[in-house]
């Protein structure tokens, strides 16, 4: 007997909503479905990697006559490249046939959050997710942490890139110091979590720990890319969260991310979030409690984990628990109505900026919120009804409401929904009301 209930959850709660005729496929195993696309999926390079596009701009922006001529670089060429790509991703993630996979990708892309608020994040966002966060989205979160914390971008945004050990060679040298950001998130955000019971003391012996992670120059190997610096490593012994560090160069960093990897607060931390995310905005500790057991018992496998989400039975108990964020709405739209049209990509970054939610533009490292109380006010209501009305006029005779309906949220559906687009003024109004119903708008 098919489960379209069940079908209903998997699609929408742990992906981006049912393709047309997706749910009776879905339905035969709604579980099982979701298992199979935690497979890990063969690496395919970039036609372009991160660090040439941003060995590019660094090139440019040494070789600028005046400022005026970067801001015109990054407003015509960078951008441009950049609204590309991000559009091209959601459309991507929207149609994609493991969309259970891309979710998790853009979990931990926010979890990891690297933001074109600071313009040199531009060339490297997408890039960003691409190479440390998708080989590694059902790896080990040891592997995934490092690929961050070496990756350029976020190098870049969280200054890492110019710290200098005080101590070091290119610290007695130079008038440049210790930037602690990068080890400050790393734990408030990435590992141990606020409540990790790290201290200040802990972050700046961090962040000597991390000093030398750097970008390599035009001229040097791979320009662009990581380059470990030892001229500017801070020597010494450090001890963070009562563990003390021997002066091993590289060796350092990496050995404290592990240990920071293997921490209790870390895997906590991450339950939690997991547990926001797929299961409710005040996640039940149960689910936090199984999700941070397993975590730790596979030594942060990500798989293991994944796997253990989708056998949460509170996530199959209540079909509409999340609100969906900008982002989820747009891309559920996508999939549910089948649009894959590369040119529909400007729509829906068009559509994210008027809900505020551009592709990696957060506000600050913590990344996009993940509770209904961050995107549902009375202006942000309106501005979701605005945007499903000019929907519903753009899909007029692509799409019957009715049948879309029948196909995406009528196994979740109040009756009373259900007659309001059966019975709605015109075939637009009926697309606009299905968009705008409590349904849709849930996940």
């Amino acid at each position: 007997m098919l489960d379209l209930r069940s079908a209903a959850i998997a699609a929408n709660r742990f992906g981006f909503g049912a393709k047309p005729g997706e749910l009776n496929t879905i339905a035969a195993d709604p579980r099982g479905w979701l298992k199979q696309q935690l497979v890990p999926e063969p690496r395919t390079e970039s036609a372009t990697p991160s660090s040439t596009k941003l060995a590019e701009f660094l090139q440019a922006r040494k070789e600028r006559k005046s400022d005026v001529d970067l801001a015109k670089m990054l407003r015509k060429d960078l951008q441009e490249d950049f609204r590309a790509a991000a559009a091209q991703r959601s459309l991507d993630a929207a149609n994609s046939a493991t969309p259970f996979r891309e979710r998790l990708v853009q979990f931990w892309s926010n979890h990891f959050t690297v933001s074109i608020q600071r313009p040199v994040v531009i060339p490297v966002a997408v890039g960003f997710e691409n190479e440390a966060i998708r080989p590694n989205v059902t790896g080990n979160f040891r592997a995934m942490l490092s690929a961050v914390a070496m990756h350029p971008a976020m190098l870049l945004y969280l200054d890492n890139a110019q710290s200098v050990g005080p101590n070091s060679i290119g610290g007695r040298l130079r008038d440049k110091g210790l930037n602690e950001n990068l080890a400050r998130e790393m734990l408030e955000l990435h590992t141990v979590g606020v409540d990790g019971s790290y201290t200040q003391t802990d972050v700046t012996e961090f962040a000597k720990i991390l000093t030398g992670w750097s970008i390599a120059r035009d001229g040097e190997p791979n320009p662009g890319g990581f380059r470990y610096r030892p001229a500017i490593h801070e020597p010494g012994s450090k001890t963070l969260m009562g563990k003390t560090y021997r002066e091993d160069g590289l060796q350092e960093g990496l050995l404290a991310l592990n240990d920071l990897a293997s921490r209790p607060q870390t895997a906590r931390h991450i339950a939690t979030k997991l547990a926001r995310h797929f299961v409710a905005d005040d996640p039940p500790p149960a689910a936090i409690d199984l999700l941070a057991k397993t975590f730790q018992k596979t030594n942060g496998d990500l798989h293991a984990v994944s796997l253990a989400l989708v056998d949460l039975p509170q996530i199959w108990s209540d079909p509409l628990t999340k609100i969906k964020t900008p982002n989820d709405l747009v891309l559920s739209a996508c999939r549910t109505f089948g649009i894959t049209d590369a040119k529909a990509g400007e729509g829906v970054l068009m559509g994210l900026k008027q809900m505020d939610q551009v592709p990696f533009d957060a506000p600050s490292p913590a990344g996009w919120p993940d509770t209904a109380d961050s995107w549902i006010s009375p202006e942000a209501m309106m501005t979701r009804i605005q945007w499903a009305l000019a929907a519903g006029q753009k899909l007029d005779g692509h799409a019957d409401a009715r049948e879309v309906a029948k196909g995406s949220i009528q196994p979740v559906a109040a009756d009373s929904t259900m007659f309001h687009i059966d019975n709605a003024p015109s075939p637009a109004d009926g697309l606009a009301l299905l968009i705008a119903s409590p349904e849709f708008q849930r996940r």
